[in-house]
This record gives structure tokens, C-alpha cells and sequence, in this order.
């Protein structure tokens, strides 16, 4: 990171952070290219920093995912733009968590439970879920394990 002075290095600020944020980028390999799409996410730090993501069982991302086992990710909040009378005075107030890590399809339904209950609770607040019969079976879960992560904020 070139701005040092922007750095975050406490984990709870960063954990804390991560919460807040609504939506996760994940960026995959696609050969000479990368594929970046934006995902809903549950997400843990016991040991380490894990998201959690579902979606359909097939398609670009499950084939890239399975191909490289490796995302980066991006997720953002609190964008606002300040300035005085000339253009060179602006600049732009932001919070950034940024890293990468081992990606994976999960396939252990405990695992797969443990993750649809994590996007729950990110999403409602929630945590006591239960699924209907055969719902976990057939719903893709990723699970993305945290190896870099950094953070800038910037007000």
C-alpha cells in the first residue's frame, strides 16, 4: 500500500468493516482475463477470515472457481466526494478492504449449512435458520478463505 497514512491494521476495525459493507466483488482468472461479479455474502473470522457465497451449481463463475481455487476480492462504502473552488482541491473520502484467498465449492452438508446460515445472518440479523428438506443439497455454496487482506480508510 503506497499511503501508509490510510492503512488499517486492527482486525476489528477491519472485521467491523467488512460487516458493514452490503456487497462483496469477487475477481477471478478467466485465462488472460478476469471476470469480476458482485455477490451477496455471510462471512466469519474465528481463526480466519472466511465469506461465504451461493448461487446456481453451474455456470462461468462455479467453472473458474473449480479451475483456479484462487479469487481476489473488493468491497467498499462510505464514498464521498469534497472539495473547494478548484478542481485540484477535490478528492474523494472511501473505506476499502481488499485481499485474496483459496476459493471453493463446498459439497459437506454441514459446511454448506454453516455458510447459507452465515449469508442469512448477514443478511437479516438472524442466525437460528433452519432449510427445508433437500433445499441445502441443491444449493451451491463457495466458501472463499481469506490468505492477504488489506484496508484503507480515508475521510
Amino acid at each position: 500500500m503506497r499511503r501508509h497514512d490510510r492503512e488499517v491494521t486492527d482486525s476489528v476495525v477491519i472485521d467491523n468493516l467488512i460487516r458493514e459493507c452490503e456487497t462483496i466483488r469477487i475477481g477471478l482468472r478467466d485465462g488472460e482475463r478476469v471476470y469480476i461479479v458482485p455477490l451477496d455474502f455471510g462471512f466469519e473470522h474465528n481463526t480466519e477470515r472466511v465469506f461465504y457465497f451461493h448461487g446456481a451449481g453451474e455456470g462461468r463463475k462455479v467453472s473458474l472457481i473449480e479451475a483456479t481455487g484462487y479469487a481476489a476480492f473488493e468491497m467498499d462504502l462510505g464514498h464521498r466526494v469534497y472539495g473547494e473552488d478548484t478542481a485540484c482541491s477535490y478528492g474523494a473520502a472511501f473505506q476499502s478492504v481488499i485481499g485474496e484467498g483459496k476459493i471453493e465449492m463446498l459439497h459437506d452438508l454441514e459446511e454448506k449449512r454453516r455458510g447459507l446460515i452465515a449469508i442469512m445472518e448477514k443478511a437479516t440479523g438472524k442466525s437460528d435458520w433452519t432449510f427445508e428438506p433437500g433445499r441445502v443439497e441443491r444449493t451451491a455454496v463457495i466458501k472463499l478463505t481469506v490468505t492477504d487482506i488489506s484496508c484503507k480508510i480515508h475521510n
